[in-house]
């Protein structure tokens, strides 16, 4: 499959409330630095080469661009990456943070935003690094199975005041999307997902289908290797739909994730230019029924 010419518009459309973006969009999580994501000893990436990036993807027709204030390394944060290749930003630019977990300056680990004053601060410093006056989508990120109802009444107090546009969930089991909704209204959801997801996590899909929600997965390339990136070893249903198509097992994940349904969104990210396209172009990769069956031989 040639990817010299397509572009994320073969992906098709959905919409984050009022904002359509194409369903094959760009995560900035490993854009900071080269090799695994938030490792200390990260490489940090050629500035130029990860402008050039962005700014090829959006040429590609990326609209939706995933990024998060606790996205960097010692020399590079995804949000001045960002600004920098991209401000002045396009009305049909559409960018979505996260808010929760915190990193110091040393790129340690600190505890999750948990109070009202904690997750306005984080919001208010995406706002500044990425030079905006409010944020198109935030997602509240969590862990683990407690309430969520202060966290997110606290983003829903920062929508109404005109900060945030839209708010959205990351990382949640089932019942956070009914306590959050009785709140306010979610857009989307970040789950960790793709071939071999846990039944819970199909049940997150689904019920966003119903609800008309965005599914947005994460690791739906990387998989089991997770921040590290994909793994080396290849299953051979997927590699043998690979083959098929002439294309990547990576195209293979990517597009089967698309086809679990018309409110699937993708973010694959990458800092090289060849892998973008590749990504992009996967948006157009029909699966048929023999391939989704040998990738999804229980269903």
């Amino acid at each position: 499959m040639t990817t010299q010419t397509i572009t994320a518009t073969a992906s098709g459309t959905w919409k984050l409330g009022d904002l359509t973006v194409n369903r094959i969009g760009f995560g900035t999580m490993r854009l900071p630095q080269y090799g695994a994501a938030f490792a200390p000893d990260a490489v940090p990436r050629d500035r130029d080469q990860a402008i050039g990036v962005l700014r090829r993807a959006v040429e590609l027709g990326v609209n939706h661009i995933d990024t998060a204030a606790f996205y960097f390394s010692s020399r590079r944060s995804a949000n001045e990456l960002i600004a920098g290749a991209l401000a002045p930003y396009s009305d049909e630019l559409v960018i979505v943070t996260k808010v929760g977990p915190g990193r110091d300056r040393s790129g340690a680990w600190e505890a999750h935003a948990r109070t009202p004053g904690e997750l306005r601060a984080q919001v208010e410093e995406n706002l500044r690094q990425l030079g905006r006056d409010h944020l198109d989508v935030v997602n509240l990120r969590i862990l683990g199975t407690d309430s969520i109802a202060e966290r997110f009444g606290a983003l829903a107090d920062l929508r109404e005041a005109g900060l945030i546009r839209h708010l959205g969930l990351s990382n949640i089991h089932p019942h956070h999307l009914a306590e959050a909704r009785a709140i306010a209204p979610v857009v989307c959801v970040q789950n960790m997902y793709g071939l071999g997801a846990a039944p819970e996590q199909e049940e997150v899909l689904r019920l966003c289908g119903e609800q008309g929600i965005a599914f947005v997965p994460f690791y739906a390339i990387a998989g089991k290797g997770r921040e590290a990136g994909a793994v080396a070893s290849e299953e051979g249903g997927v590699q043998a739909v690979a083959d098929r198509h002439g294309v990547s097992a990576a195209q293979v994940r990517l597009a089967w994730t698309l086809h679990r349904g018309p409110h699937v969104l993708a973010i694959p990210g990458t800092g090289d230019l060849d892998h973008l396209a590749q990504n992009v172009a996967a948006g157009s990769l029909r699966l048929s029924e023999e391939d989704l069956a040998a990738l999804s031989p229980a269903e």
